[in-house]
């Protein structure tokens, strides 16, 4: 005896509520733009606070009271603005790419290798990695400040930027051991 054929299963249309719900919110990913454009705003304002800080500080270096530590702290602040800069770009195209729409920019040559290929967790670990180097070069510029001749050593500053600083590693840490372990479970 043959069992009976069963015609496929053909989906009960949703409800025209539910499907105009469903696309609204959808669409809402789109109210995200104007936190990536301030942030392209805020690299401006990075810009500008590089220069700035370019403009004031390099001419010092050529002077008599320059001292090699001068020109160190120098290229730390540089350092740490572009690494800030760096950051805000990379939360700028990944959180774009990954909440609101892909960057279709064709073959560009220029296009980063890592774009559209970071997601949630993977920004996370980029975000947290930046601010650990961000707050490491902040402490290293600190120490050193303590360093010249009749600088008053601000040893509570300095226990709060150490404190600060730890906190971050041991946040990025413990969010790659939470990384891992969801890596590592299965997806429903």
């Amino acid at each position: 005896m043959t069992s009976p054929v069963t015609p496929p299963h053909t989906p009960k249309p949703k409800p025209a509520l539910e499907v105009w719900l469903e696309q609204g919110l959808f669409a809402s990913r789109w109210l995200m733009v104007p936190f990536y454009l301030g942030l392209v705003v805020a690299l401006v304002g990075l810009i500008a606070t590089f220069g700035q800080e370019l403009i004031h500080e390099l001419p010092l270096l050529f002077t008599s009271a320059a001292k090699p530590d001068d020109a160190i702290l120098l290229a730390l602040s540089l350092i740490d603005l572009s690494l800030a800069g760096n950051l805000m770009l990379i939360v700028i195209f990944s959180g774009y790419e990954n909440f609101v729409s892909k960057i279709d920019i064709g073959n560009h040559e220029d296009r980063p290798e890592w774009m559209g290929t970071v997601d949630f967790s993977g920004l996370k670990m980029k975000l947290i990695a930046s601010i650990v180097a961000i707050s490491a070069i902040a402490l290293l510029k600190a120490f050193l400040q303590t360093a010249e001749p009749g600088h008053a050593v601000d040893v509570v500053r300095l226990q709060w930027l150490v404190f600060v600083h730890l906190t971050f590693v041991v946040s990025g840490v413990v969010l790659a051991i939470m990384d891992y372990i969801t890596s590592k479970t299965t997806k429903h």
